[in-house]
């Protein structure tokens, strides 16, 4: 880098945010932080932590008060100036991430709060990056081998966060033309294949948490099938290639999937769960019709743990095509680990973490 940058992040302080933060605090670059009000205090408290860990100033990270959904991002004339004339690169992770979510918040939120982060990004003169944290179910309901390439389609969504994601990807796949754009699609992302910690339990961890019930009679009933995957990548994996790529400008005008090139089928996803659990794998594996059906029945988030909203993502026939993301990581020895290389570490965190 020929000068010194500064970096303007969305969605600190976040699981995500706070860590890939923790990666690039040791890049020697200045930090602009969108921060909501109501979140300062624990945004205060992160960058100690941050400053501590990587010998840099507290100073080095700014914090601005802000609202994505809002025009101009609800900045002070001050805090605008500021973003605009220092920031160099914009890393946007702010969302809803809820597959609940309601329409207008996504909406508000994922697409009127992208179209307007887009916008400021129009406005600062020396931008040399834009990064947006996409997720690969922009896939909607398409079946089949999902390219990076691809984004538009008419196959329908399971619900308003994966509408939601699409569209506000396609804002920012339009401002490729005018602005120097990198997009990153997360698979599932889970807990850090080293420590194991998470900051949500969904996705797997509603499988994990099924047969952290009853093991020893749960896993020998697999509910998983040998024709759906599950792609699932640690958070280590997915804040390691964003910040691997955070002055990459081979990434420009590139979209990402960072996703499993090799994932497990649910059928083996179960299994590998089951041993770590308890030494076991199942004896027999449940028709994937009954499964569904039976996890569809409205008594079953009681019984079960995994909400209605969630049963789709079992079913998914999708497999993400990784190719560019693997041809630029590859340079710099990131490559996402197997499942089984850490599956221990993730439910063991879960055990002796039961609520978060």
């Amino acid at each position: 880098m020929p000068d010194r940058e500064t970096l303007f992040i969305t969605g600190f302080p976040g699981f995500i945010a706070n860590r890939l933060l923790e990666r690039l605090a040791c890049k020697g670059c200045d930090f602009i932080l969108l921060v909501q009000p109501s979140l300062r205090s624990r945004a205060v408290e992160e960058i100690r932590r941050l400053a501590q860990l990587s010998g840099k100033s507290v100073g080095d990270f700014r914090i601005v008060e802000g609202d994505i959904s809002e025009p101009g991002l609800a900045l002070t004339a001050e805090d605008l100036e500021l973003v605009q004339q220092q920031t160099t690169r914009v890393f946007h992770l702010a969302a809803v991430y809820d597959l609940a979510v309601s329409e207008d918040i996504a909406m508000r939120v994922n697409v009127g709060g992208t179209r307007n982060v887009v916008a400021l990004a129009r406005t600062i003169p020396r931008l040399r990056q834009f990064h947006h944290v996409s997720t690969c179910y922009v896939a909607g309901k398409r079946e089949g081998v999902i390219l990076e390439t691809e984004l538009r389609h008419d196959a329908g969504y399971r619900n308003f966060y994966e509408e939601s994601k699409n569209l506000a990807e396609q804002e920012v796949d339009s401002a490729k033309n005018d602005l120097p754009v990198t997009i990153h699609r997360p698979a599932v992302v889970c807990g850090d294949s080293r420590s194991g910690e998470t900051g949500k339990y969904d996705g797997v961890y509603y499988l994990i948490h099924y047969l952290l019930r009853w093991p020893s009679v749960l896993s020998q009933i697999n509910i998983g099938n040998h024709e759906v995957s599950l792609n699932l990548v640690p958070v280590d994996f997915v804040v390691d290639a964003m910040a691997a790529l955070a002055f990459e400008e081979r990434a420009i005008g590139k979209t990402l999937q960072l996703a499993d090139p090799a994932p497990l089928s649910t059928n083996q996803l179960f299994n590998a769960i089951a041993k770590s659990i308890d030494g076991h794998r199942s004896k027999i594996t449940a028709p994937a019709k009954w499964v569904r059906f039976f996890l569809m029945l409205p008594p079953s988030p009681r019984i079960t743990g995994l909400p209605h909203h969630a049963v789709p993502y079992f079913f998914v026939k999708q497999l993400y095509d990784s190719t560019q993301a693997q041809h630029l990581l590859a340079p710099h020895g990131i490559h996402c680990p197997p499942f089984e290389s850490y599956v221990d570490r993730i439910i063991a965190f879960a055990k002796t973490h039961p609520h978060l």
